[in-house]
């Protein structure tokens, strides 16, 4: 066993929104621990068929043998972003998507990984075990990238003094571990922050995770080539941790479901924009009282369902 745990979010509201048919096909981006695949999986039939994707190689070996049972689940590793290629020999389209998005619970709280601002490891952060490491950024971007990653993708409203004690700390040493750079980001803070009940370093570590696995270019790419994907009638569930990345699922789910951007006005449309998608969640669903008490990850979780025309 490989000790990948985690703990679904919004597992039947996902269930539900997915609308399973036992020989249905879907796809989950994200497998993670394979806590939705393995709820998906058992509810198909024979000639059903899941996709499971994931980059993370512990990932795919945790959730390799927990769907072992089930022959209708395939474990892939890559990333969602290349959905594309990798259904590319698929014949015909699929009946439902899962996104679940961010960072797991097993990649927070394995300090070897790198991702948590609280326990002692190398500053790593990547998803995969390839491309550049959060060490690798911040001992060689500049002040103004280093400004623009913490400002886009952390929303940190104290960047450029975070970013100036970076450049200044790593003038006498290279940061390597996670403790040095959440040493360096508090003391950056004025005292009224460092007080706050949230981690002051959290915002800064968000940052740099998003930029090191590209989590903003892989969301838009993925968007669009899982909506492609699906048959006219299939679900896309998408659960967001933070306002980032929601932002951009809200603002890509109202396009395809807008249709016409033309003036009210005007007589015929001359956008040529038609309307592809219907929400099936008009608010993002979140967790209920019972499950915020069994499971602290799901505070920030929003759940996003459309349904394709």
């Amino acid at each position: 066993m490989t000790g990948f745990e985690h703990v679904p979010v919004l597992l039947n509201e996902t269930l539900d929104g997915l609308n399973i048919h036992p020989d249905g096909i879907y796809l989950d981006g994200t497998v993670g621990g394979a806590g939705h695949s393995l709820e998906i999986a058992k509810r198909l039939g024979q000639n059903g068929k899941l996709f499971c994707l994931d980059k993370d190689p512990e990932a795919i070996a945790a959730a390799s043998q927990r769907l072992d049972p089930y022959p209708v689940a395939e474990v892939i590793r890559s990333d969602f972003r290349d959905v594309s290629s990798v259904l590319a020999g698929w014949q015909g389209k699929i009946s439902g998507a899962l996104l679940d998005l961010g960072v797991s619970s097993h990649q927070l709280d394995d300090a070897e990984r790198g991702f948590s601002f609280s326990k002692e490891g190398l500053l790593d952060m990547r998803m995969s075990d390839s491309g550049m490491t959060a060490a690798d950024a911040v001992n060689s971007l500049d002040f103004e990238e280093l400004c623009r990653i913490l400002r886009e993708y952390g929303e940190e409203q104290y960047a450029p003094q975070i970013s100036g004690k970076i450049i200044k700390a790593r003038e006498n040493s290279m940061i390597q571990t996670t403790t040095q750079l959440s040493d360096i980001v508090i003391s950056a803070l004025p005292p009224k922050v460092r007080r706050k009940e949230k981690h002051p370093a959290r915002k800064t570590f968000q940052a740099l995770r998003i930029y090191v696995n590209d989590e903003m270019g892989a969301l838009e790419e993925g968007l669009k080539g899982i909506f492609d994907l699906l048959a006219p009638g299939g679900r896309f569930c998408v659960i967001t941790f933070h306002s980032v990345e929601d932002r951009i699922v809200k603002r890509y789910f109202a396009s395809l479901i807008q249709g016409c951007t033309c003036p009210p006005e005007f007589p015929v449309c001359i956008c040529g924009n038609v309307q592809k998608a219907t929400a099936i969640t008009k608010k993002p669903l979140i967790a209920g009282s019972e499950e915020l008490e069994i499971n602290r990850r799901s505070r920030s979780a929003k759940l996003r369902i459309i349904e394709k025309l």
